[in-house]
């Protein structure tokens, strides 16, 4: 097994980094879950339509993506701190304008600062990860944040539905910006951009047009981006908003029984993600292998969901739900097989320029599924009104399958050959770029 140089061997402020910065990326899969189970109430409110209610769900991801590549080149440009306190900022303002709208037009404009503002808070954390930690354990680092982060998106479950029927939904949501508040100026004042005596990455700075060309041109970023664009965009989708319809006006399930759900389905994406890093890191030492099998296993359980009826056993629909989510949190590997493909100079512009795909694709999916589903709810009765969503999410799902099978192996893992084994940082604080990326 190849030996991987630890920058912060023995560091504490690491593990803090992690742990606040992990909590930080808990406010943002609330803020962008928070929609589907408070729907009913803003649908009562506001008299919001199936339409609006899309669109309020997708403005945070398209203002999510929007955001990434600028993020990307602050993080690379001014580095993680800078950049968290510029997008606290956005995100606290946000999340207040949402919490007193009165209109859709406030809501969705909340809707998009929160995307804008909660837009660094992972991909922060992944830049910080991989000066802090060995190569060899970004994936799990890295998906144990995210499983932390899945907190965020139980929040926004039974939790946020017991707390909006005590509280109302809009003190609801201010008490949850404040939490929001307290955290992110926590993770400010504990980030260091480096570990102490480690130097900022020595790299020939080139043009920013030249780096995005130079991913532009890659098969493998191409298929990586739109692999995530079609995994996460429908589960976000579902999650973030259309899986309560279905259940409750096509399924006929309760409200409360319908928020449980939701939370099987995060709570299965939660134990696949710290496995599933651990998988790739420690037993297969193979990036592609680990995410192929899993999207398979996604694909085949949307299609399944075809056949759910009014009929069907509760723990029936519990059971599949908490799989389907499994097998969707594997995806998260692909950051990890993206970092590995390209030059460390290159690090969060590529895995923010993922990220972007990765968000977009919840924003259109959500929209995609809407279309699919029509603009009048009192038209969803029954299972059949849903049927475009599983037809839908297993297209494209069987896509992401063909179009990953064709990318390369990292072989970061492995040390290959000469030329391909992780090397410790020279001196200046940079690595060799590898040869032929």
């Amino acid at each position: 097994m190849t030996a991987f140089a630890d920058p912060a061997a023995g560091s504490i402020r690491r593990w803090v980094i992690l742990v606040v910065g992990s909590m930080n990326f808990i406010m943002s899969m609330f803020f962008r879950s928070s929609t589907a189970v408070i729907s009913p109430a803003l649908e009562k409110d506001l008299g919001l339509t199936n339409p609006q209610l899309g669109d309020l769900s997708a403005a945070f991801f398209y203002a999510f993506a929007a955001g990434q590549i600028p993020i990307g080149i602050s993080l690379d440009r001014l580095g993680p701190k800078i950049t968290m306190c510029i997008l606290a900022v956005i995100g606290v303002s946000g999340g207040v304008l949402f919490a007193f709208g009165t209109t859709a037009a406030h809501l969705t404009f909340g809707r998009v600062l929160l995307g804008i503002g909660m837009g660094g808070n992972l991909m922060t954390l992944m830049a910080l990860v991989t000066v802090w930690f060995p190569v060899d354990r970004f994936a799990s680092v890295s998906s144990l944040a995210v499983c932390a982060g899945m907190v965020g998106s139980l929040m926004a479950t039974t939790p946020l539905t017991a707390l909006s029927m005590w509280l109302g939904w809009r003190m609801a949501f201010l008490a949850l910006v404040a939490l929001n508040t307290v955290i992110v100026v926590a993770f400010v004042i504990v980030i260091r951009d480096r570990p102490e005596g480690q130097p900022r990455l020595a790299t020939k700075r080139q043009p920013l047009s030249a780096g995005l060309f130079r991913l532009f041109r890659m098969y493998s970023f191409w298929a990586i981006s739109l692999s995530n664009f079609m995994r996460y965009g429908f589960i976000a989708a579902l999650q973030s908003l259309w899986l309560v319809p279905y259940l409750i006006s096509g399924l006929g399930v309760e409200q409360i029984a319908a928020s449980n759900i939701i939370l099987a389905l995060t709570l299965g994406y939660m134990v696949g993600l710290p496995l599933s890093g651990a998988m790739s890191d420690r037993v297969f030492r193979s990036r592609k292998r680990v995410v192929l099998w899993a999207q398979t296993l996604l694909c085949i359980l949307t299609a399944s969901a075809l056949l759910l009826t009014g009929s069907t056993p509760y723990w029936v629909m519990l059971v599949l739900f908490s799989v389907l989510g499994f097998a969707g949190a594997p995806g998260q590997v692909t950051y990890a097989h993206m970092k590995e493909l390209i030059p460390p100079s290159m690090t969060a512009q590529g895995i923010t320029s993922v990220n972007l795909f990765t968000m977009l694709g919840a924003g259109l999916m959500t929209h995609l599924l809407g279309f699919a589903i029509g603009s009048d709810p009192k038209a969803l009765t029954g299972p059949a009104a849903f049927q475009g969503v599983w037809y839908i999410g297993a297209l494209a799902l069987g896509i992401t399958c063909v179009l990953y099978a064709f990318v390369p192996d990292s072989r970061a893992l492995t040390g290959a050959s000469a030329g391909d084994r992780p090397v410790a940082p020279t001196a200046s604080g940079s690595r060799p770029e590898p040869p032929g990326v």
